[in-house]
């Protein structure tokens, strides 16, 4: 048996787990932007039915979950655990969200990196034989995030230019063991599998001493910057090794601020890199300015968008990168910077999986 760890951050799996299931649900704004003929679910009413907004995220998260987990063919009490998170304080979102699930439950905060978190943490669980199947899933809801963190709709603030819009949106993906070699179990799994998670990398904190909530993408740079560049350290690899670096939610100010530094350190990833931000919007007809953030975010654009490119093989291998602002109402009202994060998860095609 190999060695797993690799470097200082990142792990190489010797039996991939594989993504054999995913569900995007997504609100209106979404459903209307060039991403929306892939979302499985556009909710016309972003209220879902309910009272309250964060009642309506916590049903985000049912309504996905219960369609991942239909379209994996598993029962409910297959799925051994459940890591989930959101934005809201205390992770009500997903706490009243899985409550009817009956899963066994990690709730997880990453902010938007919370999605690539589940998602490593789901894999590794799996590949260590702590469970055959887990569900991973991530939510955000414009308005309860509005609510919480900036103003109350009613008070009809302008935004800055700098500024992203809260995706509504959930995205949940079915973790399943995969086949060793020269094994016939899960053999069945692994030929409906969407994708194979053959490695991770873990971000850390960085800090920039950024303290403007209205520019998280500069924020959120740098930690994606140091978690790209940990993946090429301990993996011996660059940007060439990847079809797609796909980071979270960094936008266009975040994006053009890590593309410039990467150049600086050697690495070119114009032509290869895409923000899940950039992409769920159209900035101009849909008035997001820089672009799409959340837990939803980048979420939904990999159950909806991404992972298909990998079941197809036109894609062979991707770097997934959702990232981060660790802000909360407390710190930014006492005055305190905002951290970023960023989570690596290295997604294959499954074509050909070990």
């Amino acid at each position: 048996m190999g060695k797993k760890q690799k470097g200082k951050a990142s792990v190489l799996f010797e039996c991939p787990p594989l993504i054999t299931a995913a569900a995007s649900v997504v609100g209106k704004k979404e459903g209307e932007g060039p991403l929306g003929r892939y979302f499985d679910q556009i909710e016309a009413d972003s209220m879902l039915g309910k009272k309250t907004w964060e009642e309506a995220e916590s049903e985000l998260q049912t309504r996905a979950a219960r369609l991942a987990l239909a379209k994996s063919g598993l029962s409910r009490e297959e799925i051994r655990y459940y890591f989930g998170g959101d934005l809201l304080a205390q992770l009500i979102a997903t706490s009243f969200g899985a409550v009817n699930l009956e899963f066994p439950l990690f709730g997880i905060y990453g902010a938007c990196s919370t999605m690539g978190e589940a998602m490593g943490l789901g894999a590794m669980v799996v590949e260590g034989g702590f469970a055959d199947h887990i569900m991973a899933a991530a939510s955000s809801h414009f308005a309860s995030a509005e609510k919480q963190f900036r103003f109350p709709l009613e008070y009809g603030n302008q935004r800055p230019y700098s500024a992203t819009w809260t995706v509504t949106g959930c995205g949940t993906v079915v973790i399943s063991k995969g086949r060793e070699n020269g094994a016939q179990e899960n053999a069945g799994q692994e030929n409906r599998a969407m994708a194979k998670i053959t490695g991770v990398t873990t971000g850390k904190i960085v800090d920039m001493d950024q303290k403007d909530s209205m520019n998280m993408g500069a924020a959120m740079a740098m930690a994606a910057l140091d978690t790209i560049l940990a993946n090429f350290r301990d993996l011996g690899v660059d940007e060439t090794w990847y079809d797609r670096i796909i980071t979270g939610d960094l936008g266009q100010i975040g994006r053009r601020l890590l593309v410039d530094y990467l150049l600086q350190a050697g690495h070119d990833i114009r032509k290869r890199h895409l923000d899940c931000g950039i992409e769920i919007y159209d900035s101009e007809a849909q008035d997001t300015h820089a672009g799409g953030s959340g837990c939803g975010c980048s979420a939904s654009v990999l159950c909806g968008s991404i992972l298909p490119k990998l079941k197809s093989g036109e894609w062979k291998r991707v770097l997934f990168l959702p990232t981060g602002a660790l802000l909360s109402t407390v710190s930014f009202n006492e005055g305190k910077s905002i951290p970023g994060i960023a989570h690596g998860v290295i997604l294959e095609t499954p074509k050909g999986a070990r």
